[in-house]
């Protein structure tokens, strides 16, 4: 008999980590959820639970705070739960000129999408490997590709992110455990409200952005088949290859234009 596999999803109450539990639920694969807001990962482990024969933990926990991971991390130590599958999720963004974003803000930022985000892949990435088996989605962007006026902080969290992804991707590369990082453009989620963009933002009818279901659908059938980076979409797909052969003078105004034409 296989064993049980289990999957840890980050930020799994919305958006993104949210249609990424409904896709992992329907491969039989047990659940652990991260989150902040402990209702609402309830109410998802009840109506999941009811449709789905597996198990679901929840940990209501803010990763943006220190030690947190480590939390999660005793956690499953303590109820023996062995984490096959690791979705790093959670994280957010801020709009605005650097100099006027709040600097408690952009701290938290960079503890949740960076700090957090580490220590997670280190703590559960070691049994992965023991075990000669695992595989860990980081959600990244295609902001990650280049330098973002206006968003300058939170560009360069997800470029630490892609980086970090593909480095340890190659680290890995002759076991059975794979890094997949997941670089999505524009996509209708929480992430709008709590970066500053307004509710009507050009971005919510942009032909470029995807909603939060088809790019977890993507990601998720990229884990599964162990690529190391998951673009979704064409446009995206196009820009990515742009910007290798655009001058980062030139991409940086660009990037700026884009992001004040999406606000």
């Amino acid at each position: 008999m296989n064993k049980k596999r289990t999957a840890l999803i980050t930020g799994a109450t919305s958006g993104i980590g949210f249609e990424l539990v409904k896709l992992f639920a329907e491969d039989s694969i047990d659940l652990l959820l991260v989150s902040r807001n402990k209702k609402k990962m309830l109410e998802i482990k009840k109506s999941t639970i009811q449709r789905y024969e597996i198990n679901v933990d929840v940990i209501a926990c803010d990763l943006a705070a220190p030690n947190s991971a480590s939390k999660v991390l005793e956690y499953c130590l303590l109820n023996k739960i062995s984490i096959d599958y690791l979705v790093n999720n959670a994280g957010f963004g801020i709009y605005g000129n650097f100099i006027e974003n709040n600097l408690a803000d952009v701290q938290e930022m960079i503890n949740l999408n960076i700090l957090s985000l580490t220590e997670m892949t280190k703590f559960f990435l070691v049994n992965m490997k023991k075990n000669n088996y695992g595989k860990v989605l980081n959600v990244a962007s295609v902001a990650a590709f280049q330098p973002g006026p206006l968003m300058s902080v939170y560009s360069a969290t997800k470029h630490f992110v892609l980086a970090f992804s593909e480095a340890l991707s190659e680290e890995l590369a002759d076991s059975n455990v794979s890094i997949t990082v997941l670089c999505p453009g524009p996509t209708i989620s929480g992430f709008q409200k709590r970066a500053g963009f307004l509710p009507t933002a050009r971005l919510f009818t942009s032909p470029f952005t995807a909603s939060s279901k088809q790019v977890a659908v993507f990601g998720y059938k990229k884990l599964m088949n162990k690529k190391r980076i998951a673009i979704p979409g064409i446009a995206n797909n196009i820009s990515y290859l742009l910007v290798k052969f655009i001058p980062k003078s030139i991409l940086t105004r660009i990037t700026k234009k884009i992001f004040e034409y999406m606000h």
